[in-house]
């Protein structure tokens, strides 16, 4: 064949360290706007990211020559640095260690956008580890729990 054509869509979950409630409602959509502009840079296409104060979703399709993990080194590193070196919180800012990643088709598009697009509303009722968990199962991904998050001891 003389061209790659391509239609990989995922969406990304990852949460602040510890699950802290950091990301603040002031400047939120200002780092959910670096993010979806850290993964354009890739030669992604960002399609939405939002989130709430404690975790963030993104939903993007996919460069076959972008490396997953690559992807969101770049973007949990970048993003971290932009919020500390912007002082955005008090305390020095990190992402909690892993994320999850899950594939969708094209015909799934509008209602991952609209999920995606309303997670505050969504997250009134769910906490973020029920959700989290609900993605696992769903996908049908073998976990053990003891690892799933970096927990305040």
């Amino acid at each position: 064949m003389a061209n790659t054509y391509h239609q990989v869509y995922l969406q990304f979950i990852f949460a602040v360290k510890y699950r802290e409630s950091v990301l603040h409602k002031d400047w939120r959509q200002t780092i959910f706007g670096v993010i979806g502009n850290l993964i354009n840079e890739t030669g992604c296409k960002t399609i939405i990211v939002n989130g709430t104060e404690d975790h963030v979703h993104c939903f993007l399709a996919l460069k076959p020559t972008v490396s997953i993990s690559e992807l969101m080194k770049t973007v949990k590193a970048k993003s971290s640095k932009y919020i500390n070196d912007n002082k955005l919180i008090l305390d020095r800012f990190e992402w909690q260690d892993g994320y999850g990643v899950f594939s969708y088709s094209h015909s799934q598009i509008d209602a991952v956008y609209k999920y995606v697009a309303n997670q505050e509303q969504h997250h009134a009722n769910q906490s973020f580890k029920d959700e989290y968990l609900d993605y696992l199962n769903k996908f049908e991904i073998p976990y053990d729990e003891r690892y799933l998050f970096n927990d305040l001891i």
